[in-house]
């Protein structure tokens, strides 16, 4: 199987990738009757605070109706709303973080780095999307792994245009909430860049062999998140665990944990928050959700 997580991690980053890179498709109107789909949502609360946490699709087609019912109800409800990241509308802010992480200062092109069949792979996978042979030369390998990921979104007609994160922030555009975030842009690159190089090269040339499989598994995982598939979506997360337990753990494990501290701590101040973090992190014996159940919270499925 291709490496799922940096297909996680390219949903994480992909309106970092789809700004910087101008790579997706063009937004379309909403179209009407859209079928209806039922993402999970969970709901973790004490005394006086309630906090609503939902597993978002980074990059979405716009072909179903998920922001609604029991959803958009505990968003209307929310004062503070909480993402991932917090992308800026100009991608100029977002170049510093980019140079920083991203671009490989070494004097090493990308290609130099792979083996003979790994350049092959590159080269082929470039070309499908009429892109020259050295078009990613002067990248990290995740970052041109991300690249690479995003292309194949834009290739089923997924974009950043339609996915949960977008459809919030403009949902939130006239109202009196609050936007905030766990995480920067600059920290979620940060992470990925924390790979041993060897592991990010491991991690390209694997995924290099098997791109052409991602549109089966995209589509199968974008089925689960629609019928909100928690169970579905943890099996395919703990296979990945087994292709790299280094990026699981830097992608999923330490995270989780650190967004349950983000929790336990924002239950100590009164009101409704509308907390929406990629589906992943709910989902598993490793996820938020686990995590606070074994802190003893209260912690339900909203259905």
């Amino acid at each position: 199987m291709m490496i799922r997580l940096f297909r996680r991690a390219s949903r994480a980053l992909l309106p970092i990738l789809l700004s910087s890179a101008a790579v997706g498709t063009a937004a379309t109107p909403a179209k009407p009757a859209l079928p209806d789909a039922e993402p999970a949502m969970w709901m973790v609360k004490d005394a006086d605070t309630t906090i609503y946490l939902f597993g978002t699709f980074h990059a979405l087609d716009g072909k179903t109706d998920w922001f609604n019912d029991e959803v958009r109800q505990a968003f209307d409800a929310s004062q503070d709303v909480v993402l991932e990241i917090i992308t800026p509308d100009d991608p100029a802010a977002m170049r510093p973080a980019l140079m920083k992480h991203a671009f490989d200062r070494s004097g090493r092109t990308l290609t130099s780095k792979l083996s003979p069949a790994g350049r092959t792979a590159l080269v082929a996978a470039l070309k499908k999307h009429g892109m020259p042979a050295n078009a990613l030369d002067q990248f990290k390998p995740f970052f041109a792994s991300l690249t690479l990921a995003t292309l194949q979104f834009g290739k089923l007609g997924m974009g950043a245009e339609h996915g949960s994160e977008e459809v919030i922030k403009k949902a939130i555009k006239g109202t009196a909430k609050k936007l905030g975030s766990v995480e920067t842009v600059d920290e979620q690159l940060a992470m990925l860049d924390a790979l041993p190089e060897a592991e990010q090269i491991r991690l390209l040339e694997s995924a290099l062999t098997e791109i052409d499989t991602m549109g089966p598994e995209i589509t199968a995982m974008l089925a689960a998140w629609n019928r909100g598939d928690a169970a579905a979506v943890a099996k395919m997360i703990h296979k990945s665990d087994r292709e790299s337990p280094a990026l699981f753990k830097l992608m999923f494990t330490d995270r989780n944990a650190r967004w349950t501290r983000w929790v336990d701590k924002r239950l100590d101040s009164p009101g409704t928050v509308f907390m929406a973090v990629g589906a992943g992190h709910l989902a598993g014996d490793r996820s938020l959700v686990a995590m606070l159940k074994r802190e003893g919270r209260r912690v339900k499925r909203v259905q």
